[in-house]
């Protein structure tokens, strides 16, 4: 079992206050679709956040068609509901925090986000490293503010939640194995995530 995290039923909570502070995540690893510099996550220091630690995207590279992911390593797979709690920092070009799942590589995923410069919720297909909307809807998010955002994966069935409350879903067939989970922001986004469980469906 992966040092920073809780297992219970079938659910898995990564116990991000245990990490050390100005590192990267432990049991992630780093990754980057897009252009522009290398993504830069770091364990930092919230009083807001739960147990005062949160994971980080701190790099400022404005290139917009920039998206970094933080891995989970030890779990893969298909049928899973991903929940985080997050808060956008920063950010000229965007603002972004959000859930990816399926990933089989860095360019092949199912990933939701929410926009505290655009104020919605959407989510989108990345097929060899071309990002495709499949639904989207506009509600308020807040900057500097803690958030809930939810992805429930079930075959080619997904189930959209923000904030407590299911938004929308969609189906996709694209793809249809299992794969990784991570966080993922975009461009300049400076994001804090202080939570993440991943929930194993049959």
């Amino acid at each position: 079992m992966a040092t920073n995290s809780i297992a219970e039923q079938g659910t898995i909570r990564v116990d991000i206050p245990a990490m050390k502070p100005g590192l990267e995540p432990e049991d992630f690893t780093i990754w980057r679709t897009g252009n522009g510099d290398a993504a830069e996550w770091r364990v930092v220091t919230d009083m807001t956040a739960a147990g005062s630690t949160a994971i980080a995207q701190v790099s400022t590279d404005t290139t917009g068609y920039r998206f970094p992911l933080a891995v989970y390593k030890p779990v893969s797979a298909k049928n899973v509901e991903v929940v985080t709690r997050f808060k956008p920092i920063a950010g000229k070009v965007d603002q972004a925090g959000g859930i990816a799942v399926r990933l089989t590589t860095y360019d092949d995923y199912y990933v939701v986000r929410a926009n505290a410069l655009e104020h919605n919720v959407r989510f989108y297909r990345v097929v060899k490293g071309r990002r495709e909307q499949i639904k989207g809807i506009d509600t308020k998010v807040a900057s500097n503010q803690w958030h809930t955002l939810g992805l429930r994966a079930e075959g080619d069935h997904f189930t959209v939640s923000f904030d407590g409350k299911e938004l929308f879903s969609a189906d996709d067939k694209t793809f249809a194995a299992e794969g990784k989970a991570a966080l993922w922001t975009k461009a300049d986004s400076v994001t804090y995530f202080d939570t993440l469980t991943i929930h194993l469906l049959p």
